[in-house]
């Protein structure tokens, strides 16, 4: 078996360095918008804000805390709630509010043990049927 060495070539003279060509560069043009129609845009955003801010407020205001999600079941979108006060029945509007969730439905469905009941009562754990994902935690509350 052989082993060839690698020779590095020497260059003779001086070493000849490859330049790159130059990039221009371009000055962007930016539209100044009048004053008018900035501030216009300015107060449609705050007025915005506000009335989300005025609208949470109202909700929460009308809220009613009636459980918590034990567990969540995504083959059937599913949520076992602990009932702490009051109750829950169907034709009831709640609002499910946790960490990463935050929706409002009306409740069409309630289970105990796999059957069908109008209305779960303070301490059961009942089976509600849900549009989105919720987490362990989340509260349940009557709207």
């Amino acid at each position: 078996m052989v082993v060839k060495k690698k020779v590095k070539a020497k260059s003779k003279g001086k070493s000849v360095k490859k330049s790159k060509p130059k990039k221009s560069v371009r000055a962007k043009k930016v539209i100044k918008k009048p004053a008018a129609k900035k501030a216009k845009k300015q107060a449609k955003k705050q007025a915005k804000k506000q009335t989300k801010k005025q609208a949470k407020k109202a909700l929460e205001l009308n809220l009613e805390k009636v459980g918590d999600v034990t567990h969540y079941f995504p083959h059937v979108k599913a949520a076992a709630v602990k009932v702490l006060k009051g109750g829950i029945k169907v034709g009831d509007q709640i609002y499910i509010k946790g960490h990463t969730t935050d929706f409002k439905e009306k409740v069409n469905s309630i289970q105990l043990d796999l059957v069908s009941i109008q209305e779960g009562k303070k301490g059961q754990e009942i089976g509600l049927l849900v549009k989105s994902r919720v987490r362990i935690g989340d509260s349940v509350y009557r709207i």
